[in-house]
């Protein structure tokens, strides 16, 4: 079995390259869904607001790994079935965790696209559209405070 984590700032096109490897038998775990069920157990409206608290607050807390920690259970039972794509992954931690978690069977990806049509694409998308401000923003704090284009890319 393989695990293939794609990489990528917002808007980048990482969930349609998943959803990709969906369709040619991967289980596809999103890392933000832990962002979500977090920002829902603290009665937080789902915005950007609210996911950027409750992101740069759990990396705080618990290690800038902390995303691929809480996936491990997930990794590994999707992994029982099939091989399985990460849709999300964030810091040089996680890489880090994984790949000497898993070793050979773990593979990175680079999505990338232009600032212009990445928020572009998130003023667009149904679940979570983000403004060109929001966007700018999101950009700037996940490289500022997560370092994630800056170690990954």
């Amino acid at each position: 079995m393989k695990i293939v984590a794609l990489v990528g700032m917002a808007g980048s096109g990482k969930s349609e390259v998943a959803r990709d490897f969906e369709k040619n038998g991967y289980v596809r775990i999103r890392f933000g869904d832990i962002t979500d069920i977090e920002v829902k157990k603290r009665g937080l409206p789902l915005n950007e607001a609210s996911e950027l608290i409750v992101r740069e607050q759990l990396r705080q807390e618990q290690g800038m790994a902390v995303y691929a920690k809480l996936n491990l259970p997930r990794i590994d039972a999707a992994l029982q079935k099939s091989n399985v794509v990460i849709d999300g992954l964030y810091s040089w931690e996680e890489f880090v965790l994984l790949k000497d978690y898993y070793g050979d069977k773990f593979y990175l990806v680079a999505v990338s696209s232009s600032p212009k049509t990445r928020h572009s694409r998130l003023a667009t998308r149904r679940i979570r559209p983000l403004t060109n401000q929001e966007a700018k923003a999101r950009d700037k704090s996940e490289i500022e405070n997560i370092i994630k284009a800056a170690r990954l890319h």
